[in-house]
């Protein structure tokens, strides 16, 4: 019987997509690799990096990380990097699979969350699958997000 693997470890958060959780219902996160080259490593080593309005792609050839941004090196030369190019995403066949089923079968959406640098020092990125909100469903959240802050307030009023 394999080992279990220890929870990742989130060690330094370059890009972060706040947005999605706004935007998506996010059923099942995923934690994927990716294949870059060395000038977006060091690009992405020194915080500069966006997901804002990325999205993932299943594709017969694997799943591609599409439209984020990752600005070029300014120390590069000639060999610098495309900086909106689509970087392929390191998964196992089994979760390929998994995530070409549910996107093609349920509607679902696949979105980053975050890029994100593991405890070995490589470059990660957390995957959501995710279903899209409707605007009463954000209105919604909202509401819930406003009555817990109120809530919070209310209890460390009450405590003085």
């Amino acid at each position: 019987m394999a080992r279990p693997r220890p929870a990742p470890e989130k060690v330094k958060t370059v890009a972060e997509n706040r947005r999605a959780r706004f935007d998506y219902f996010i059923e099942h996160t995923y934690e994927a690799g990716i294949a870059l080259t060395g000038t977006e490593v060091k690009s992405l080593r020194f915080g500069e990096g966006s997901i804002t309005e990325a999205y993932a792609e299943v594709s017969d050839s694997g799943v591609w990380l599409v439209n984020s941004n990752i600005p070029e090196f300014s120390h590069g030369n000639r060999f610098n990097h495309e900086p909106k190019r689509p970087r392929k995403l390191l998964l196992h066949e089994r979760e390929i699979n998994k995530l070409h089923g549910a996107v093609a079968r349920e509607g679902m959406t696949l979105v980053p969350l975050s890029i994100y640098f593991n405890g070995r020092g490589r470059a990660k990125v957390e995957l959501a699958l995710a279903k899209g909100k409707k605007t009463h469903d954000k209105r919604e959240s909202i509401k819930e997000r406003d009555w817990k802050r109120e809530q919070g307030r209310l209890l460390r009023g009450s405590r003085d």
